[in-house]
């Protein structure tokens, strides 16, 4: 169930003999629900935000740290790259690593079997929409993609607000235009949201103003831009607005978008393949952010297509789930519990090991092992 959590920023690093613990307890904890369930269960595990949180907080990492996501991800990567025969790897990650998810798509592709372009148009997709077609202010800094053989995918990443210091993580399985998250946890706020269905009236706008001269469109940006601002505009005189119209709502949050050298240069790169469907929206170049606010106005104010301003979230963060597991970095509930931490670990590695002897003897190991893992949700 892919969807959308909001976490606070948290200063501060693993040290590096609990990120040792906490990598071999989620290497077992892998490892036995690949055994179980194989490797689409923890892709689907991973897509859910609740499991991903309960994960985290069952090898130890803080409940409700923003370092969560690059913690979990990055041991995560590491576990699944030396163990490629678990059938799932994780590319990509934090900051500068981000730019690897294309170069590492074509070494998962020999390893899993998977084709390199379908890593790269989900993971292209992901970037347009939480950065430009979802404008909810978070700036993305991470970008992980989960890959299990057979292509099942799911992508991670994660954006930071400084002023509120608070990150937003995103999880997203499919390459669409129209809704990829769901089952979306956080604090809800205000956003232009032209994933939403109720933004297709708005999307096909943009799609079409996007094919129109560039001149024309910079035109029609300056009407709404002066026409939000209370004025009016030519459009009131040739009475085509059919009287005033109130700013959208995420045009409060948002400063709109004034027609500028900058817009003008990014509207002529669009221009020389402009998008002809919604899913172009995903994949043409020069479609950012401030391009998709400037005719989101146009679209609301001059041609009465909304787009719109629900954040999409939908239910609120259990932070404690599993947190009493072996305790938490910060201390929260309790602090890491180390021995705890490698005696879990050491049965789970014992049980798999016994697994491997007969089937009958692992049809007992692994049913007792589904008393302890977290299981994804449908």
């Amino acid at each position: 169930m892919p969807g959308v959590a909001e976490l606070p920023l948290h200063g501060g690093h693993v040290p590096r003999w609990m990120l040792a613990r906490m990598e071999r307890l989620a290497g077992a904890v892998v490892e036995a629900l690949v055994e179980l369930k194989g490797p689409s269960a923890l892709v689907a595990g991973l897509s859910d935000p609740f499991w991903f949180q309960a994960f985290n907080n069952l090898i130890g990492m803080d409940w409700d740290s923003s370092g969560s996501t690059t913690v979990v991800t990055g041991i995560l990567k590491s576990i699944t790259w030396r163990r490629p025969e678990l059938g799932v790897l994780v590319l990509g990650g934090k900051g500068s690593k981000m730019r690897l998810v294309l170069e590492e798509a074509e070494r998962a592709s020999e390893i899993l079997g998977v084709d390199p372009g379908f890593v790269e148009a989900l993971s292209r997709a992901a970037a347009r929409v939480d950065s430009a077609l979802l404008q909810d202010g978070y700036t993305l800094y991470h970008h992980a993609v989960i890959l299990a053989e057979g292509g099942d995918a799911v992508v991670i990443q994660q954006g930071m607000n400084p002023e509120r210091r608070i990150a937003r993580r995103y999880h997203l399985d499919r390459a669409s235009v129209e809704e990829p998250h769901t089952g979306i946890a956080g604090r809800p706020g205000v956003a232009l949201n032209l994933v939403d269905r109720e933004s297709r009236n708005a999307r096909r706008v943009i799609v079409d103003l996007l094919q129109e001269p560039p001149g024309r469109v910079e035109r029609l940006i300056a009407e709404a831009y002066r026409a939000s601002r209370g004025g009016r505009s030519l459009l009131d005189y040739m009475g085509a607005r059919g009287g005033a119209v109130e700013p959208p709502r995420w045009a409060r949050f948002y400063r709109p978008v004034k027609p500028s050298p900058q817009l003008r240069r990014a509207l002529e790169e669009v221009a020389r393949d402009p998008p002809t469907s919604e899913v172009d929206l995903l994949v043409k170049p020069g479609i950012g952010p401030s391009v998709i606010r400037a005719l989101a106005l146009v679209a609301d104010l001059l041609y009465r297509a909304p787009a719109s301003s629900r954040d999409p979230v939908t239910h609120p963060i259990e932070p404690y789930m599993y947190a009493y597991a072996v305790g938490g970095k910060d201390g929260v509930p309790y602090p890491f519990d180390s021995r705890t931490a490698e005696r879990v670990a050491e049965i789970l590695e014992e049980a798999l090991e016994r697994a491997r002897i007969g089937e009958e003897e692992k049809l007992r190991a692994l049913m007792r092992l589904r008393r302890i893992l977290p299981s994804p949700r449908a």
